[in-house]
């Protein structure tokens, strides 16, 4: 079997290694079925609505993935704090996170950008993952400054998880005018680290274009200042509530 457009290709190479994969088969299924309908339909026109199903289908099946882990591995504390360290931001499952990165590509398909955006440490890896597929060179904010670092942009980001004030900073080289920045991150909670980097893009002379997370707490209401604020926000889970 040989993929024979654009699509097909992406994604083959992008998810033939979940097949082998217990937790991750639906993936499996999803690009199995695209095949299928590419070989069976001839008319370009019936080929096309088989990639629009085909990656609405996706994209409930890395939601439903998400959702199984968390209800699975994830940890409530006091305080709102939800815990995910066993396949997030400790020990890390790449397989989920190369398909959650696949569903941002999908879901921000139509928006232009040209970097993309993280803050240490926990955003690296899912930002990491959707840089290498758009092809894109990935910044991360640092959340000390570098005796090193010439030329920087400099805010304050309070982290409601440590409960503590970090200053953050980026280099005036990696974040130009003119940029076209989609910021990523694991946990939408305040929305202080997105109120931060808005700040940098915007000293930058940069424009935010959007802001994908992979899970959002939407009873702490960061998500709704952001979509107020006219940022395109998507986040992968979305908790009402850790009671």
């Amino acid at each position: 079997l040989k993929p024979n457009s654009f699509f097909s290709i992406y994604y083959y190479n992008r998810i033939k290694c979940s097949y082998k994969t217990t937790d991750n088969f639906w993936f499996s299924y999803v690009t199995k079925c695209f095949f299928f309908l590419e070989i069976r339909h001839e008319s370009l026109k019936r080929v096309s609505l088989s990639i629009i199903l085909l990656k609405t289908a996706f994209g409930y099946f890395v939601m439903e993935a998400l959702k199984e882990r968390i209800l699975r591995g994830g940890r409530c504390f006091p305080g709102g704090i939800l815990k995910v360290d066993n396949f997030i931001n400790h020990q890390m499952d790449p397989i989920l996170m190369k398909s959650m990165a696949v569903e941002f590509v999908r879901r921000f398909a139509s928006t232009k950008i040209n970097k993309v955006l993280t803050v240490e440490a926990s955003g690296i890896a899912p930002a990491i993952m959707v840089g290498y597929l758009l092809e894109l060179p990935v910044v991360f904010a640092k959340k000390r400054k570098p005796s090193t670092m010439e030329n920087m942009l400099v805010t304050e980001v309070f982290s409601f998880t440590k409960n503590q004030t970090y200053t953050v900073c980026v280099s005036k080289d990696y974040l130009q005018p003119g940029d076209k920045v989609l910021f990523i991150d694991d946990f939408l909670a305040n929305g202080n680290a997105g109120k931060g980097m808005i700040d940098l893009v915007n000293q930058a002379g940069a424009e935010m274009v959007g802001m994908g997370f992979l899970i959002e707490k939407s009873f702490q209401h960061g998500g709704d200042y952001l979509r107020q604020a006219g940022i395109h926000v998507e986040s992968l889970a979305i908790i009402e509530s850790l009671d």
